[in-house]
């Protein structure tokens, strides 16, 4: 079964999405800051990282990019999951690494469950920015 790692620090709306997710067939990890998050992806075994952009011990971009210079996380497909569609933050993103960007205003949770489904199908597929 796949092993999803959601960090995001809104309790409420993850609480939604890993419901959804575990409804699905889909394993999920859980925490609220990016360091507890980094923490678990290197403790796990984590198959795709769905990472908000505002956390309260950085931004999702910054955590992205520890992500992606470690060896144990680099290689885990990452889309970041927000409320900020601010194309600069999109591009940063993006170019850091991020196979996707969710804007969580958008999306109904089997949506998501079904692009996770998707991303770990075909990781190659690329950012799409869309559900």
């Amino acid at each position: 079964m796949p092993k999803i790692l959601l960090i995001d620090d809104d309790q409420s709306l993850s609480t939604i999405f890993l419901t959804a997710f575990k409804q699905n067939g889909l394993d999920t990890v859980y925490a609220e800051t990016g360091d507890e998050g980094i923490k678990k992806a290197k403790e796990e075994k984590i198959d795709l990282i769905i990472l908000d952009q505002v956390l309260p011990d950085g931004s999702g971009n910054d955590i992205l990019k520890k992500l992606k210079e470690d060896p144990q996380t680099q290689k885990i497909p990452v889309i970041m999951f927000s409320n900020f569609s601010q194309e600069e933050l999109v591009n940063q993103a993006i170019n850091a690494g991020a196979l996707d960007y969710v804007f969580k205003y958008q999306v109904e949770p089997l949506d998501l469950v079904n692009k996770v489904k998707r991303l770990l199908e075909h990781p190659e597929g690329g950012p799409t920015r869309e559900v």
